[in-house]
């Protein structure tokens, strides 16, 4: 009997577990191809790296300073760690990725910087206890603030307004904090807000920003895009000790260009967007289904009985159960089809009916 033949039959639908789910966008594929010619210069010394880091400044219409790494975590924790000393601590949201899901990342990588959570409504920093956060003591015996850190999109699915960040970045930096922001779905927010990428970022006060790539069509790869080029000073080495300089650049970036010159980047967000307010509307509609934050992104939660998640999950669905808020995530992705919609709205319906 073949290896084939042992495993179990494959469900024969696409998943919403996470937008990482799904494969390599065409545009993103092409770059890489055409990267794959001849002999080219490694550890980003490069025509691809140059020309990225060019499309991502014009992107953000500024002379930001770009460097990539092969994920988010590393993209976070080397960022917070250049803006960082060990005595410092970073304010976050209490449902923050480099709180939750990144295994002490930027606390290693930043050799013992103190992460803060505070609460907000779903998923956003309440500035009130930033505020308190930053000021409740200055004494040497507590660790000094030194950064804000949101996430746009947050990991509840919704997005910070232009105005919301301003109003971040703007108490941050009256006390002497800098801004990083964890972009790993900043595309979905800028395809909600309708506003350029600048007018997300730098112009509202973001010193750093941790670019995503892999949650929006491509293999691997995120970008850190500094703002503030003075803060990247010798960023580099923080990328090369942690292992995070591609001797194979070229197949790290020039994603990047496929993906902004051909405008994918942005077709690729709307998409998955669009996919997710359309599942939520459905949803809504079911008896015993409850939606449990705005659908702003590409993200869906949703509360239901035990017994229905458990008969979706018999059936094959894959998703999570979230860190903190239970329910259900469903992430759409640059992949998903209104089809695909269709026969999950159809699975929960049945789930909720015989539970």
């Amino acid at each position: 009997m073949s290896l084939d033949s042992k495993q179990s039959p494959q469900p024969l639908f696409n998943q919403f577990a996470s937008d990482n789910y799904a494969g390599i966008c065409p545009e993103a594929w092409q770059a890489m191809e055409e990267a794959n010619q001849g002999f080219v210069s490694s550890y980003g010394d490069d025509r691809w790296t140059e020309r990225a880091c060019e499309s991502i400044r014009n992107l953000f219409e500024t002379d930001c300073q770009v460097f990539f790494v092969f994920n988010g975590t590393a993209a976070n924790s080397l960022a917070l760690a250049s803006l960082c000393r060990s005595y410092h601590s970073v304010v976050c949201h209490d449902m923050a990725h480099i709180e939750t899901d990144e295994c002490g990342a930027p606390e290693f990588f930043s050799n013992g910087t103190k992460i803060m959570h505070t609460d907000g409504a779903n998923g956003k920093l309440d500035l009130d206890a930033v505020e308190l956060a930053i000021t409740r003591r200055s004494d040497i015996h507590y660790p000094k603030p030194r950064v804000l850190s949101m996430a746009q999109s947050t990991e509840l699915g919704t997005v910070y307004t232009p105005d919301e960040l301003r109003a971040a970045c703007d108490l941050a930096h009256s006390h002497g904090l800098r801004v990083h922001m964890d972009g790993a779905r900043f595309a979905n927010a800028v395809a909600t807000l309708g506003v350029t990428p600048a007018e997300t970022s730098w112009k509202v006060g973001v010193d750093v920003l941790c670019l995503g790539g892999a949650k929006n069509g491509m293999a691997i790869g995120e970008a850190v895009v500094f703002f503030d080029r003075g803060l990247a000073e010798e960023f580099e080495y923080r990328c090369k000790q942690a292992g995070q300089l591609a001797s194979k650049m070229r197949f790290i970036s020039a994603p990047w260009i496929g993906m902004l010159e051909s405008g994918a980047w942005l077709r690729n967000a709307e998409n998955a967007n669009r996919q997710a307010r359309l599942l939520a509307s459905e949803l809504a509609r079911i008896p015993g289904v409850r939606l449990m934050y705005p659908c702003q992104a590409n993200a869906v939660f949703t509360e239901m009985s035990e017994k229905a998640t458990t008969a979706l999950r018999a059936a094959g669905w894959h998703f999570y159960s979230f860190i903190g808020t239970g329910g259900a995530r469903f992430m759409c992705s640059w992949l998903t089809t209104e089809q695909d919609v269709a026969s999950l709205v159809a699975a929960v319906r049945l789930a909720c009916a015989e539970a």
